[in-house]
């Protein structure tokens, strides 16, 4: 549970973080089935539609970049994502009507985990409001060199920044971030980090011999509906069920307006779509 301070917290700067809210057998328990999910899996051969690889190695490589969905499609991740120490937390922040909306796993293997640019998660899928957060969980000591998040406080009070180009959604903020009021969440493993889903966040790639693997889940409060934003929303909404509490039947807005991501061409996740937009401001 979160104390006072933390949701105070979590209201005015858009995040919190409660240090090793799991420990010993529960981590233990997921780092084994990550491993048990990325046996075998290579570059030139895995399944597309629950992992994705780093793409910078060689046929036979083995480094994983993403495990897609890991509490809809494994068990021991869709225990954790209905357990109730962690929804009693959820409900601190969003209410007692709650919604599991998606999972991932980020791995940032060593010297070669991929960067993410500075983004706002609700930017990929539009809700009428805003009560939605996404829950990090280190999985592995956190800090700069093995790629830590970064958070810019207090920003999520704001309107959503804009995260397009000649009118197509880019996947990360176009419009100047200012990094000098950066903070890095360092944190050991079993660290969790509650993010409001208007934070803007980043982390780069990690250039050290440990790994940094998160996993991320995203609940909301069950009043907060999906803008339908073409097949993008139907892709966000596949795994979206209810894990707390009644489905509310009116949608609650808190925006007069909310930028739709228009993308040029589809793009597999997060990270394919930030890797386009950086080949074409470069060209």
């Amino acid at each position: 549970m979160l104390g006072p301070a933390q949701i105070d917290q979590y209201r005015s700067d858009g995040y919190t973080v409660v240090p090793q809210f799991f420990r010993g057998d529960e981590l233990s328990r997921m780092l084994s089935e990550i491993e048990r999910i990325s046996r075998g899996s290579t570059l030139a051969q895995h399944d597309g539609a629950r992992i994705e690889m780093e793409p910078d190695q060689p046929p036979g490589g083995t480094a994983v970049r993403r495990i897609y969905e890991p509490c809809a499609y494994y068990p021991c991740f869709r225990e954790l994502s209905e357990s109730e120490k962690l929804l009693d937390t959820v409900e601190q922040l969003l209410g007692p009507d709650l919604e599991f909306h998606y999972s991932k796993i980020n791995m940032k293997p060593p010297a070669i985990g991929s960067l993410v640019d500075w983004h706002q998660d609700l930017a990929y899928y539009p809700l009428t409001n805003s009560d939605s957060v996404s829950i990090l969980i280190y999985l592995d000591d956190a800090g700069r060199n093995n790629g830590c998040v970064q958070v810019i406080p207090g920003r999520h009070r704001t309107k959503p920044m804009d995260h397009t180009r000649n009118g197509y959604f880019q996947g990360r903020i176009s419009e100047l971030v200012d990094e000098t009021q950066a903070v890095a969440l360092e944190a050991p493993s079993g660290s969790v980090i509650f993010m409001h889903c208007l934070t803007p966040h980043a982390s780069i790639a990690n250039t050290s011999n440990r790994p940094r693997r998160t996993l991320i889940l995203s609940y909301r409060a069950s009043d907060a509906y999906p803008v339908y934003a073409g097949e993008g929303t139907l892709a966000a909404e596949a795994h979206v069920r209810q894990v707390r509490g009644v489905k509310r039947r009116l949608a609650r807005f808190s925006f007069t307006e909310f930028p739709i991501p228009r993308q040029r061409q589809h793009t597999k996740s997060l990270y394919e779509l930030q890797e386009l937009s950086r080949q074409e401001q470069n060209a």
